[in-house]
């Protein structure tokens, strides 16, 4: 007999919902108490993951139809959710839940395009922007800093207002629906990455380099006005003072020597978690080789949680950073996507080999955000693998 609310086709429709999901939350209390039995594992899954894969996005949805539709968004992220919680096996609650939550999604190019790049639609891509200032950088700055809520945060700030009434109004597999506000008027992708995607990655690194007091004017101004905008969202959603766990990213420093960071971006970054984070759980998002600043910002920013992406020597990162630092990552998302089952197999025990679990602050997850059509399998194969090898003294 089917589980509620699965379909024939879901992957884990015979699967004990409430045993896993009780063992999955005494996993997590022991996490975060600092003494799990073993690493938890996770998936980073976007609506990308979803709506690119014509496996399970079977109405064909294109990203230009959910992001210019309030209504085709609030669907796809409604059904996105039922098809990972019937297919997706990893360490949260699994099965049809006691409620949804949703929020408006607009992917990564929300901040260029609030600065003034058009937002671009690509065949079988997420949208995305073009740095559209290249020719003339100081050209950002002659309006001044954006209002908060203008471009896109004004679209967001209408479709978290459009799930906010539907959701009171609808029930979604019988479960009510809870509408968050956007996460994306309330956190920045660094103003390092911003300024790569307004100017383009040549620009902004040559500058740094050779002429780095002209870059510098522009990363003050995008760093004052991503200030400005967050503020003014806390403050709409009367959210007071700093706040704990609070995180950003900034991908694009993978790009400059530990040098340059700590002379040039490092003091951008501490004015940002200066201005919204408590000294209780600040994380960096870091996608690329960049654990080489990991510990100046341990040192410096405070930062205990470090989601990180590819490559990565997890021993060195772990003697690095100590005991106590938590740290996400695992194999490359091009292993899981096209790898075999026995070649994911030997890379999560490598990752194990490491020492990275040894002291409890460690979860194994895909480095970094899954593409489209990993097949199930091969993320079940680096599940039961984390599972085998993950537990505390199993390869100690």
């Amino acid at each position: 007999m089917a589980v509620e609310g699965t379909m024939p086709d879901d992957r884990l429709a015979s699967l004990d919902f409430a045993a896993h999901n009780a063992q999955q939350s005494l996993l997590w209390q022991a996490y975060r108490a600092g003494n799990p039995h073993r690493a938890p594992i996770i998936f980073g899954t976007n609506t990308r993951y979803f709506l690119l894969n014509n496996a399970c996005n079977l109405q064909g949805t294109t990203f230009e139809e959910y992001s210019r539709s309030p209504e085709i968004m609030f669907d796809s992220a409604l059904s996105f959710q039922r098809w990972s919680v019937f297919n997706i096996l990893q360490d949260t609650p699994l099965g049809l839940p006691h409620h949804w939550t949703i929020c408006p999604d607009f992917q990564n190019y929300y901040e260029a395009n609030w600065f003034g790049c058009s937002v671009r639609y690509f065949p079988d891509q997420v949208p995305d922007t073009t740095p559209e200032f290249h020719e003339q950088p100081e050209r950002i700055m002659e309006g001044g800093i954006p209002g908060p809520f203008d471009r896109t945060f004004s679209r967001a700030l209408d479709y978290f207002h459009y799930f906010h009434d539907r959701a009171g109004r609808e029930t979604f597999l019988g479960r009510p629906i809870s509408a968050v506000p956007p996460s994306c008027g309330f956190g920045t992708d660094g103003p390092f990455t911003v300024a790569c995607n307004l100017f383009g990655a040549p620009f902004v690194c040559e500058n740094l380099a050779c002429n780095p007091d002209r870059l510098l004017q522009l990363l003050r101004f995008i760093t004052d006005a991503t200030v400005h905008r967050i503020r003014a969202w806390r403050s709409l959603f009367h959210i007071e003072g700093k706040t704990d766990y609070w995180g950003m990213a900034d991908d694009s420093i993978a790009l400059i020597s530990s040098s340059m960071y700590k002379e040039f971006i490092l003091p951008l970054h501490q004015e940002l978690y200066n201005a919204f984070a408590t000294e209780t759980g600040r994380s960096m998002h870091l996608c690329g080789n960049a654990s080489r600043h990991f510990p100046t910002m341990a040192t410096e920013l405070g930062i205990s949680q470090f989601d990180t992406g590819f490559p990565i020597d997890f021993a060195r990162v772990r003697q690095e950073l100590g005991p106590l630092v938590r740290i996400q990552g695992g194999p490359h998302i091009e292993i899981l996507r096209n790898g075999s089952v026995p070649e994911i197999r030997n890379e999560v025990k490598r990752i194990f080999e490491t020492g990275i679990a040894g002291s409890g602050r460690f979860v194994l997850r895909d480095a970094n955000n899954l593409a489209p059509f990993t097949p199930l399998q091969n993320m079940e194969a680096m599940y039961e693998t984390g599972r085998e090898y993950g537990t505390r003294g199993a390869t100690e």
